[in-house]
């Protein structure tokens, strides 16, 4: 699609160009009509630029393609696996409101089991038919958890997929939050992964089959005034993310188990209902639903892989570090203007 739910958006614009100048069944067969006809010789020679130019993107492309081939390869642990989305079960945290939400119904429209776990009731929509189940679980207990998997296993069998999409964001600044809301935003945007993953992963890791999803956030790469707590949080799930990658293959043996990590920008949820977002056409104000499509996508495949969205500012935010410090500091500064409503 060239427009998303957000409008025109540098997202669209970027794609626009990858599936035109950055497209290699684009550029290379330009390029061989360049050297290897008559006629493309001749432009070829009245606009050397022209060809100069065309030659990189030529060869940029190829080196798009090969690099993404080489991180699928290495992401996925040069193995592969097959998922019957028929008999998959999938455990989501925080499904009732948001994107966790829309990745309940959109996976229940596929036709896959979900089993939602939180303290919130889901809307008679998302628990309409036989595909979405909730357990009423506090996700920040261990014993909850233990109590809601019996549960799952025996009414809907072996969990194979986890999400981990549950958070919390209390905007005070260090000085204003308190011990008690500093514990709490951990205890749910990051202990709730471990204890999902010791409560589930020793299954998949057992039938070398399944995956985690580790739903960040793009906060957890780059860090704003007021979200301190939140940011340190999410940073910390993604380190989760990797290590757990890690562990799987040499410690648990278990390279077909697949990870996914997922950074999405400011979304409209209840999380950001005190915040003043930017809504602009480098950095969109995401619908949920846009979040949840690339998250259920990238989990049909069956593959590891990252979720950025959208693709422009993430690009920036997951790459920050390697930047100057001068620009870390200006961004993270400039970011301070969407969280004056707290």
């Amino acid at each position: 699609m060239w427009t998303s739910r957000e409008g025109f958006t540098a997202d669209v614009c970027g794609k626009l160009i990858q599936r035109t100048l950055l497209s290699p069944w684009k550029t290379l067969p330009l390029l061989l009509l360049a050297q290897f006809t008559s006629h493309g010789r001749e432009i070829a020679q009245q606009h050397p630029r022209l060809l100069y130019t065309l030659h990189g993107l030529a060869s940029l492309t190829v080196l798009r393609r090969l690099n993404a081939w080489i991180n699928h390869k290495v992401l996925n642990n040069g193995v592969s696996d097959q998922y019957d989305w028929t008999r998959e079960v999938v455990v989501l945290t925080g499904g009732s409101n948001g994107i966790g939400r829309q990745i309940a119904l959109l996976l229940a429209k596929r036709g896959i089991t979900v089993a939602i776990l939180d303290i919130e009731t889901p809307s008679k929509e998302t628990e309409d038919g036989d595909k979405v189940h909730y357990y009423e679980c506090d996700i920040t207990s261990a014993d909850a958890i233990a109590s809601a998997a019996t549960g799952i296993r025996s009414s809907l069998g072996t969990p194979t997929v986890l999400i981990n999409n549950a958070g919390i964001c209390t905007g005070q600044t260090i000085l204003s939050g308190t011990e008690a809301q500093t514990r709490r935003l951990f205890e749910v945007n990051t202990f709730s992964h471990y204890h999902i993953v010791r409560e589930f992963l020793p299954a998949l890791i057992t039938a070398n089959h399944g995956m985690v999803v580790t739903v960040s956030s793009q906060s957890g790469h780059i860090t704003a005034p007021n979200m301190v707590d939140y940011s340190a949080s999410k940073a910390a799930a993604v380190a989760f993310h990797e290590g757990l990658a890690a562990e799987l293959t040499t410690r648990y043996h278990a390279p077909r188990v697949r990870t996914v990590l997922v950074a999405q920008g400011f979304t409209r949820t209840g999380l950001i209902r005190n915040l003043t977002p930017e809504d602009t056409w480098f950095n969109p104000l995401l619908e949920p639903e846009t979040v949840a499509e690339a998250v259920v996508d990238t989990v049909i495949k069956g593959r590891s892989g990252r979720v950025v969205v959208p693709g422009t500012s993430g690009w920036l935010a997951c790459n920050i570090r390697s930047l100057p410090l001068w620009i870390q500091h200006w961004t993270r500064n400039r970011l301070e203007k969407l969280m004056r409503t707290f």
